[in-house]
């Protein structure tokens, strides 16, 4: 696949490190942007009925204001164009320790939670995240505290305290940040990577910070962050975007009162004039070791910088061709040798000036000993696309296809629009802020034929990496072994045969025509006793699309971690086996997907209207009659059990929350259990169990978007026909949520990780309305004040996080705290101390205490799903647990409204009475046997 152009970022829960892309874009200079500066507006799709203005204040603060009455949601982000890359070489990590700090109160507002409680407050959520050359900051929040939040907001630009006290406290947040991702192997990867790079390149530095980094030196470091800010931190280096219902009139109001003040400094946009990669230093080669039973490999190459030419997008175009999926591309060859699972291409790193280009490709063990014949394969289909590749249809093709995506854009959210809005500013002309991703406005085939000329053995860094790697160096940060080797010729090899550029794309939608439909609750066209389908019409989104969801029930799909992990089998071989015939389904915008579930598989279509058709036709007739072929069944088969096998690797907290799930969910299965089941299965396993699923088969579905009911029907029945059910809905067992018995034994993950963890879940006492719309409120209340008593306070450690958390439909209150310091009895103890301190403030909470988070709770529930994809999700989760009448959002906001001070004590105090499940974490501990540890577990009632 092609990749989006990334940078590097990291920040308060974000991760956008390296060669994990993201959705970001290279860096633009100065010049590139300061020239169209704010007398343009914004060129927008014909489907956005938005208003937009620009301002440019008198400090020089450029501003894009856009009004959307029909948002429920404010949002604003400000992105200051300072990163990690101005680090002084002396105190790596200080721009990120500057992001997190400006959380901690401000002149105005000296709280070191007024910001965070005001959000939380009203609804709202906040981040920032910390790039290479750009900090962004963001939040949203209920319309009618907008002004409140801007006020709040802008003193981080105006009057920070930097709190003495709090200094010193954050560095620890910031180390154990540090600590918490010290096991991640893209972090490894890129540190490694950064010694084979231009070391007086500013980007190839430590970015996170630690205690090492972030201590007082000549000078207390205090004053050197102050003195940073001071010297990075001025209205010309910002960019605010502002997402509201209110007028622009109105929203200018407010950005001119709030954000007037912020200091012109006479700041310029940093410029890197040094190159990532020089002449002197490739070719080379690289092998840095993994952590994760994961092996891939990098070809790296210098290239200008993207952004220079997204008005044409050459590199772009190479990038698509090289990253090509379908028949006779060069996935497709590795895949037929089996020596690859997965191929990317796209830039990564731009500065402004120039960057990495990359392809990237995902190897099988028999794979990472063909690294010659891959690289030689890789040239040769560089050779190929310089020899026939280019050409203006090929380009058109792209150009159109993005032009659909532009034209039917859908709003999305407002805080990550403000984001995305805010961080284009810094990259574009003001009238490119929206179109600058999607304009392509002609094929340029010189710029092409040079930057295919780049790409040569004589320019490649290649970066293996695997467990089997044994390194002769360690990175300093992240301690990754690596080898680092000049090359001076690369091995002769031979490249495989039968290497082709795709063929024109017949799945290109040409009727997108928006037909007028009236939108209303889904309605069953179709209510069989094998088969229903489910029909919602849209119109309101104005797009030409549709949203399939088709549940193929089964009730042996789960009742083993046998079945269920054939189930995942047949679900990954029909993806697979259907990678290259559907590729160029997917880059023409039909995402199709089939993923196994508890219940059996559902297969997901999302797409224009048009084609719809064919692709599930082809869908279902693979799943039919497919050839199950050994090589695709051993290659599905290697993936999930590196992915299972890699769990313990993932990030803690998620591991803490993967065994929260396995013990209260049922039937639910751990990743050690389908691990064990999946070693004896072979491909004649496979093969019986389709034909086993598909024999008894209940199928529910349902068709959401722009297309009539006879359009859904017809589309509908050609699945149903084919696959003809034979099962009633009543053979196929219900999803079960758990009730934490008093003798709820503690948990522990199987983790590889070292830091400690204690999570706390507090369960309902049931699955009502009534339990759900109470435990949401507190949720709310509880979420600002833990976070701001455990970790800003006692900083206990980087993740803590408290708040609602439901399983299927059973609520709860989910506390969780991860250290690289405290031990597990301290954690226990601290949460014990603050439930406490929280058991009185509940006391003491009148009506109008809670009406603010009341209100927010079901101001939320209130809102409008922000693109086609999000509406059906959440209607096929009604479905899923028998809603029929689609109504549980508002059913649930009339309870959560009417909710008082009395029975939120009534529902702590049952709560807190309540045996709660907890897990627990450290390095040494042996992990549980879930399943059997929690076999007695009883359901959960639906009313007490």
């Amino acid at each position: 696949m092609r990749l989006p152009r990334s940078r590097r970022a990291l920040g308060l829960g974000l991760c956008w490190l390296g060669l994990a892309v993201a959705g970001g874009q290279a860096l633009a200079t100065n010049e590139a942007v300061d020239t169209h500066r704010a007398s343009e507006a914004p060129i927008v799709s014909p489907n956005d009925d938005r208003d937009y203005r620009t301002l440019t204040l008198d400090n020089g603060l450029q501003v894009l204001l856009v009004s959307d009455p029909d948002a429920d949601k404010a949002a604003a982000s400000m992105n200051v164009s300072v990163g990690s890359a101005q680090n002084p070489e002396s105190i790596p990590g200080l721009a990120h320790f500057l992001e997190h700090m400006l959380f901690l109160g401000t002149e105005r507002y000296p709280e070191a939670d007024s910001y965070q409680q005001y959000i939380s407050q009203h609804g709202g959520n906040h981040n920032a995240f910390t790039a290479s050359q750009d900090t962004n900051y963001f939040f949203s929040i209920e319309p009618d505290a907008l002004s409140g939040a801007l006020d709040r907001f802008s003193q981080f630009f105006v009057a920070p305290l930097f709190n003495p006290e709090y200094v010193d406290r954050e560095r620890n947040a910031v180390h154990s940040e540090y600590q918490a991702r010290l096991r991640d192997d893209a972090r490894r990867l890129n540190e490694a990577m950064d010694q084979a790079l231009n070391p007086g390149h500013p980007d190839t530095g430590f970015s996170v910070g630690s205690l090492e980094t972030l201590r007082d030196g000549e000078r207390p470091l205090r004053e050197a962050l102050i003195d940073f800010y001071r010297n990075h931190y001025g209205a010309n280096v910002m960019d605010l975007a502002v997402v509201a219902p209110q007028s622009l009139d109105t929203l200018e109001r407010w950005v001119r009162e709030d954000f007037s003040a912020v200091p012109d400094r006479g700041l310029s946009r940093p410029e890197i004039p040094e190159p990532l990669l020089t002449p002197e230093l490739v070719p080379a080669k690289m092998q840095v070791q993994s952590l994760e039973n994961r092996r891939q490999v990098h070809f790296l190459f210098s290239s200008p910088d993207p952004l220079e030419d997204y008005r044409h997008k050459s590199l772009d175009y190479i990038a698509s061709l090289l990253g090509h999926e379908g028949e006779g591309s060069l996935l497709a060859a590795l895949r037929e040798q089996g020596w690859a699972d997965g191929l990317s291409a796209g830039s990564m790193r731009g500065d402004g000036d120039d960057a990495l280009f990359a392809v990237s490709i995902s190897l099988t063990p028999d794979g990472a000993q063909q690294l010659d014949r891959i690289q030689a394969s890789l040239f040769a289909m560089i050779e190929r696309i310089r020899e026939h590749g280019i050409e203006a249809w090929r380009y058109d093709e792209q150009s159109r296809l993005a032009e659909q995506q532009f034209r039917f854009q859908q709003r999305g959210e407002p805080i990550h629009l403000a984001s995305r809005l805010a961080m284009n500013m810094a990259l574009y002309p003001l009238q490119d802020v929206q179109y600058g991703s999607y304009r392509m406005d002609g094929l340029e085939p010189d710029q092409v034929r040079q930057l295919l000329a780049s790409l040569t053995p004589e320019s490649l860094l290649r970066v293996y990496s695997g467990p089997d790697v044994e390194g002769d160096q360690r990175g300093e940060w992240f301690d990754a072994p690596y080898t680092l080797t000049p090359v001076d010729q690369w091995p002769e090899a031979e490249p495989l045969p039968d290497l082709a550029l795709p063929e024109p794309n017949p799945y290109i939608a040409e009727d997108l025509e928006l037909l007028d439909l009236t939108s209303r609750d889904p309605v069953a066209l179709i209510d069989g006793e094998h088969f229903s389908l489910w029909y919602r019409p849209d119109s309101e989104f104005g797009t030409p699309r549709a949203e399939w969801r088709f549940s193929l029930q089964n009730p042996e799909a789960s009742t083993s971690a046998h079945d269920a992990a054939l189930a995942r089998l047949l679900a990954g071989w029909l993806n697979d086996s259907l990678n290259e015939t559907l590729y160029p389904a997917r880059l023409a915008g039909q995402d199709v997907s089939a993923y196994a579930h508890a219940r059996g598989i559902t297969l997901s279509l999302s797409g224009w209207r048009d084609q719809q058709e064919l692709v599930l036709g082809q869908v279902v007739e693979q799943l039919q009659t497919g050839d199950i072929a050994k090589d695709t069944f051993a290659r599905v088969k290697m993936g999930l059990e590196r992915e299972w096998r890699n769990a313990p690797q993932s990030p803690l907290y998620a591991q803490m929350q993967s065994t929260l799930g396995a013990a209260l969910i049922r039937p639910q299965w751990s990743e050690a259990a389908l691990l064990e089941a999946i070693g004896s299965i072979d491909v004649e396993d496979l093969r019986e169990f389709r034909t086993r699923f598909l024999d008894r088969l209940y199928i529910e579905s349902m068709a959401v978007g722009n297309l009539t009911p006879e359009q859904a029907r017809r589309k509908g029945l050609t699945v149903a026909n084919a696959l003809s059910p034979q099962l009633s809905e009543t053979a196929i067992p219900e999803l079960k949520p758990l009730d934490v018995p008093s003798s709820a034994p503690t948990l522990h993950p199987h983790s590889t990780r070292n830091d400690v963890a204690v999570l706390r879940y507090l369960q309902g006492p049931d699955r009502s309305l009534d339990s759900q719309a109470a435990l949401a409120v507190l949720g709310q209340m509880i979420d600002t004040p833990f976070y701001a008593q455990l970790r800003t306070e006692e900083q206990l450690g980087y993740i803590v996080t408290a708040g609602y958390q439901p399983l299927l439909d059973a609520p709860g209150i989910n506390l969780l705290v991860q250290s690289p310091s405290a031990d597990i009895d301290t954690i226990q103890s601290r949460i014990n101390a603050f439930l406490k301190t929280f058991d009185a403030r509940i006391e003491q909470a009148d009506d109008e205490t809670i009406a603010p988070y009341r209100d927010a709770v079901r101001d939320r529930l209130r809102e409008r799903d922000p693109s086609l994809s999000s509406l059906t999700n959440r209607l096929w989760y009604e479905l899923a647990y028998d809603h029929t009448e689609f109504d549980r959002r508002e059913r649930l906001a009339e309870r959560v409204s009417q909710l008082d001070a009395a029975t939120l004590r009534q529902a702590w105090q049952s709560l807190r009475a309540a045996p709660a499940q907890v897990v627990t974490f450290a390095s040494g501990m042996s992990p549980s046997d879930v399943s059997a540890l929690t076999e007695g577990y009883q359901p959960l009632p639906e009313a007490r």
